[in-house]
């Protein structure tokens, strides 16, 4: 009986609440279109992972061959290098790309000249406009053995040659350039958290004798950490996701051994070698440890902190 009594009451409340929210709702509706068919809908798909997938047959008639692909892909001779290349260039990202755009926003904040602020920001905006086949062309042309970056490393030792040949380079070339390419994109979020800081705190603390270095410790930074939190559990959650556009656009057989991520490979065996199932298999497993890294760095906030996603 008590159980009929909930039901009712929350079906209730859900219809009254789409009465009173229903432009809310009415808002809502493209977006949750949007993820249904192409984010929900193609997951139907993933079964082909389990499956000797050929299109004459489709994917429910295809042979069903259960883990065979993942167990090629674990005992395969490319396993180790893609996957070590992949959380290298990730943990990389995290630690030199993550604090980037908080310090850049944190450094806008402290500028008091309003037209040299508003510079900083349309210059630092601008690269994420570029698109990504100027941008790595860009990164070719400055590369090269011609080029200005490998003309100005030449003078500390380096042999001139093209950049993008030399395996040691390419995780600096990339990691440095994702930096430059989304930094002053990313750091607007932080420049929003940081306007919604009370001013009377800092009004205090200068009272208090408190510079601005102090201010910086004791009140912007603890008034952003909520929003570092949450940014930082969201990026765990895409920490193996490596944009294979750009490392695709840029790497070549010579640097594969620094440069080949689980992304690339996936593109390369799906599209390429029209391994549908075998890539369908590689590509479940990275989302998987997306998924764990998600669950778990959640988790730990949630223990060690009052910011959690759920």
């Amino acid at each position: 009986m008590q159980n009929v009594i909930k039901k009712t009451n929350w079906r209730k409340f859900l219809l009254n609440d789409l009465i009173r929210n229903k432009l809310l709702y009415v808002m809502m509706l493209p977006a949750l279109i949007y993820y249904i068919i192409f984010h929900y809908g193609p997951m139907y798909g993933a079964i082909i992972a389990f499956k000797e997938y050929t299109p004459s047959n489709g994917i429910m008639n295809s042979e069903w061959v259960g883990l065979a692909n993942f167990q090629d892909f674990f005992s395969g001779f490319y396993f180790w290098r893609i996957f070590k290349n992949t959380l290298l260039i990730s943990l990389y990202s995290l630690i030199f790309g993550f604090p980037a755009p908080i310090l850049l926003a944190l450094f806008i904040n402290e500028l008091r000249s309003q037209g040299f602020k508003r510079i900083v920001q349309s210059v630092t905006y601008m690269p994420y406009f570029i698109s990504l086949i100027v941008v790595c062309g860009i990164i070719k042309d400055f590369t090269n053995s011609g080029g200005l970056i490998n003309t100005l490393v030449s003078y500390f030792g380096s042999d001139g040659k093209t950049m993008l040949q030399n395996p040691n380079y390419f995780r600096p070339i990339y990691i440095l350039s994702e930096i430059w390419q989304h930094f002053g994109w990313e750091s607007i979020i932080y420049l929003a958290a940081l306007s919604g800081i009370d001013q009377e705190q800092y009004e205090a603390a200068r009272i208090d004798g408190a510079g601005r270095w102090r201010q910086m410790l004791n009140i912007t930074i603890p008034g952003i950490l909520p929003t570092i939190t949450i940014l930082l559990i969201l990026r765990m959650g895409n920490l193996l996701n490596v944009g294979f556009e750009k490392i695709i656009l840029l790497y070549n057989p010579s640097i594969y051994e620094t440069a080949d991520v689980i992304a690339s490979y996936v593109y390369r065996k799906g599209l390429i070698e029209f391994n549908w199932s075998f890539s369908a298999a590689v590509g479940l497993f990275n989302s998987l440890i997306n998924l764990v890294l998600l669950v778990t760095a959640n988790y730990i906030s949630r223990k060690t902190s009052e910011n959690s996603l759920w």
